[in-house]
């Protein structure tokens, strides 16, 4: 395999010679896939919950809302790809959501409590987030603080790691 001109037949012998046999020794012998435990996800952003729930709303006439909601599911699928969080469900909740009467957006905003869990448990952490709780704080205005505060558990688990940074999951 290190010779630097091999032909393709010889290139295909050599590869019909490691099939069946040779696999399933591999992962014994630390060749293949890695195992569950090593898995790694990219590091999120750490945000000011009150600057999610509050300020930039505000300042952005609740235009940082939606730019939050939809960052945040991207980078809970960045964060653990093993998991499919439904980031295109998410953003076509956000325009078509009304043909629904709001139910769909509601489920979507209920389900990414639990995603941020998913997060926590692979981040190590016992989760924490909860639906019910989003969708009641939710009602009254803090269910962007709520979520925020529970995603921050999860980029404080890798102290000061940049955002974007490859990090080891847990579970």
């Amino acid at each position: 395999m290190n010779q630097p001109h091999q032909s393709g037949q010889e290139y295909g012998a050599q590869q019909q010679s490691y099939s069946p046999q040779h696999q399933s020794q591999a992962p014994a012998q630390g060749y293949g896939h890695a195992p569950a435990a090593a898995a790694s996800g990219l590091q999120m952003k750490r945000r000011n919950p009150v600057a999610v729930w509050l300020g930039l709303p505000i300042i952005t006439l609740g235009i940082y809302g939606i730019v939050w909601y939809v960052k945040v599911h991207l980078e809970l699928e960045k964060f653990d790809p093993r998991h499919k969080v439904g980031t295109t469900s998410a953003i076509m909740s956000i325009f078509f959501g009304w043909i629904t009467l709001g139910i769909w957006n509601l489920v979507v905003w209920v389900k990414l409590a639990g995603h941020i869990a998913n997060a926590q448990r692979a981040a190590g952490l016992s989760p924490s987030c909860n639906g019910g709780i989003g969708f009641l704080l939710g009602i009254f205005g803090f269910g962007s603080l709520y979520y925020q505060i529970e995603l921050n558990k999860v980029i404080n688990r890798y102290g000061d790691t940049p955002e974007g940074t490859q990090v080891p999951l847990a579970a």
